[in-house]
């Protein structure tokens, strides 16, 4: 059984007030996709919740699978949260095989034990959760230009995701890896260090060319979510290897870093309103 864990956390009091805004490019990509009709509350019925008000790394829900990293730090619950009392916090030092996890560098909790956590091709599914960097060393020009991934939609069976959020430079991008397609979803992520950021991913999932990927965006100081990518008319279900289902994983992989590339040692994000709805 997973030993509990209690870390504490603060904001950093120098995180910039400047609210964080689509760049030009972006809105043009957003301009070439189709017109999404929102989907209202009364289609959108919640299955599963991840809010971390129990204290705990499960959340109180029997199955969730926490970290496998050893490090004593590389998950923890942490005060505050988005708006609570709690939130999961999850760490990665790269070059310490305590922060790693199946032969790499990550500590991810993730619903794929969960009925109710996962996805099947058919079902049409809203992903909602909070994101907050801590702490984050921004991008400087020479640096390394890996991805740290935050949030991901993954097939069973050891394949690649279906999908991905992940801070790049200084962005935060949406990734498709089947799709070969990737958007700029947070134009300059730097403004919402030490803040929580809303996403929204919804997702349509099938074999054929009917299935959908939408996402949209909550940033520090806007009252509500922005459409930030979509993909239309894809086919979203397409693992590379044999999978009965999906399921969802939220913490932190650094797939490609290292410390001989000069990427950045130790980083830190904590998720806290990880829901899903099914919209089907």
């Amino acid at each position: 059984m997973t030993k509990l864990r209690k870390v504490s956390t603060s904001l950093c009091a120098a995180a910039l007030a400047v609210p964080c805004l689509l760049s030009q490019a972006q809105a043009a990509d957003q301009q070439r996709t189709s017109h999404v009709s929102p989907v209202t509350a009364q289609t959108a019925k919640e299955v599963l919740g991840v809010d971390y008000e129990s204290g705990t790394l499960d959340s109180g829900v029997k199955g969730l699978t926490t970290t496998h990293a050893t490090a004593p730090d590389a998950s923890g619950v942490v005060r505050p949260g988005q708006a609570s009392s709690y939130a999961v916090q999850h760490k990665v030092t790269l070059g310490d095989p305590g922060y790693e996890s199946n032969g790499a560098p990550r500590s991810e909790t993730a619903t794929d034990l969960l009925k109710n956590g996962q996805f099947n091709v058919g079902d049409t599914q809203r992903y909602e959760f909070s994101v907050l960097l801590k702490d984050w060393q921004p991008y400087k020009p020479g640096d390394s230009e890996s991805g740290d991934i935050v949030f991901q939609g993954k097939y069973a069976g050891g394949n690649v995701p279906a999908f991905y959020l992940m801070t790049k430079r200084n962005e935060v991008a949406f990734r498709s890896p089947h799709l070969n397609r990737q958007t700029t979803v947070v134009a300059d992520l730097r403004p919402c260090i030490n803040k929580w950021m809303n996403f929204r991913i919804d997702a349509r999932w099938t074999t054929d060319d009917t299935g959908y990927f939408r996402v949209s965006v909550q940033l520090p100081g806007q009252s509500d979510y922005k459409q930030a990518a979509s993909y239309e008319n894809v086919r979203t279900y397409q693992p590379g290897n044999p999978a009965d289902h999906g399921y969802i994983k939220w913490g932190l992989y650094r797939p490609s870093e290292s410390i001989d590339k000069g990427d950045v040692p130790t980083r830190i994000v904590q998720h806290d309103n990880i829901r899903i709805f099914n919209l089907s």
